[in-house]
């Protein structure tokens, strides 16, 4: 039998539409990316397990748990797609170029023609060999300047636009006619290999695919003496696609409150408000309790923990769950109607990339049917009463619990 959610993806969401109802009630989305691991080799413990987290593991006391497949299972999901799938938009059919979402997320205003790709700064030896895919995260400033040195051209006819997002990363949009964005990227995703040459994926981006690798050429040429970021990487190339709203779909008023750029592209697609998240985790939870009675729905993103994990950083990923952690009563002073947390995928330290496995979550209200599970973890979670469930069910389990859905038929 096919879910609500399933159900609701192939009609466009008109069931939701159909069913939801407005009210006061509140729903928080606490989503600390990443969040899943494996455990560390010399402990057998996870990160989440090594963390001292009273404050979740008492919410989760308090919560039904379970683990979510952002995807399905086996498939590694990006951040998008993980994302996408705990808003309720089945990433299958909800499809977006990590491009897209940067420029979004810096406030980029795209055209209907232009391509955007997400770009690396990154290191390569002699060989042409990638020896770091993020060129040691250099400085949002130094960014900037090297992105100076690659906007601006003219490559037969299409314009290129560079603009910094944050530390290693960047926008490319590539402005003209007859381009199309089913090309495949240049990012190899491991070291020790060079960059790959972009393909088109359909006959009618061939000549997108011969823009990007001009491109890629040029850039080798102009960054070639400036250590360590002397190459770029491109991936995640699209066009802006039309989403439906949140506030369309689910009769919410919701609001995101994420720093970086790539988040907030996620969430403006998707028709959030977009906070002033101020500049650390601290910042992000009074920024909610600030702006706490002007929405129903926050998107509340914590990407440190993330980072971390890409960065192979066991002890620094914990640091950043406990950090966390101690905010929690925040959030529990605040009492929403429905507080849930999760990741939008998992990134163990041990394989420094996201990774296929399922990711605990946590539903807390008034009307959950709270299960045995007294512990935030991947083990604890695997009991919890919600099970293994799809990503895209969490929304409709929210709404529910916020009494924000009537009954469905006669």
């Amino acid at each position: 039998m096919r879910s609500i959610f399933e159900v609701c993806n192939v009609a466009d969401f008109e069931l939701i539409k159909e069913i939801a109802i407005p009210s006061i009630s509140k729903i928080v989305l606490l989503v600390i990316d990443g969040v899943g691991g494996l455990p560390h080799p010399q402990t057998s413990k996870t990160e989440l397990e090594t963390a001292a987290t009273p404050n979740l593991d008492k919410l989760a006391g308090q919560s039904i748990c379970g683990l979510s497949e952002p995807v399905s299972p086996g498939i590694t999901p990006g951040s998008g797609p993980g994302h996408l799938s705990l808003f309720g938009y089945d990433p299958l059919k909800f499809i977006i170029g990590r491009g897209v979402l940067e420029a979004l997320g810096i406030g980029f205003d795209l055209e209907d023609n232009d391509v955007a790709a997400r770009g690396n700064f990154c290191s390569i030896n002699d060989q042409g060999e990638v020896t770091d895919r993020r060129a040691g995260r250099i400085p949002t400033e130094n960014n900037a300047e090297l992105c100076k040195l690659l906007n601006g051209w003219d490559i037969e006819g299409v314009r290129t636009i560079v603009r910094p997002v944050k530390e290693h990363r960047f926008v490319a949009v590539f402005r003209g006619e007859q381009l199309a964005g089913e090309v495949t990227d240049s990012d190899p995703q491991k070291t020790g290999v060079p960059p790959e040459a972009v393909t088109a994926v359909r006959s009618e981006a061939e000549r997108m695919a011969h823009i990007a690798n001009e491109f890629l050429k040029r850039a080798q040429d102009a960054l070639s003496q400036h250590q360590p970021a002397n190459m770029v990487l491109l991936r995640g190339f699209s066009k802006h696609p039309h989403f439906p709203a949140m506030g369309e779909v689910y009769g919410l008023s919701p609001a995101a409150i994420a720093g970086y750029p790539m988040y907030r592209g996620l969430a403006k697609l998707v028709g959030m408000k977009l906070l002033n998240p101020g500049a650390g985790i601290g910042e992000e939870f009074m920024t909610l309790k600030k702006h706490y009675n002007d929405y129903d729905f926050f998107f509340l993103h914590i990407k440190d923990s993330d980072s971390a994990g890409e960065d192979g950083d066991f002890q620094r990923k914990v640091s950043v769950i406990e950090e966390v952690d101690s905010l929690i009563p925040l959030l529990n002073d605040l009492e929403p109607d429905v507080l849930a947390v999760t990741g939008d995928h998992s990134t163990p330290s041990v394989l420094k990339s996201h990774s296929w496995h399922p990711v605990p979550v946590m539903l807390c209200s008034k009307w959950c049917r709270r299960d045995a599970v007294n512990e935030f973890s991947e083990s604890a979670c695997l009991s919890g009463g919600l099970g293994h469930i799809p990503a895209t069910e969490f929304m409709p389990l929210a709404m529910a619990n916020a009494l924000k859905l009537t009954k469905f038929g006669a």
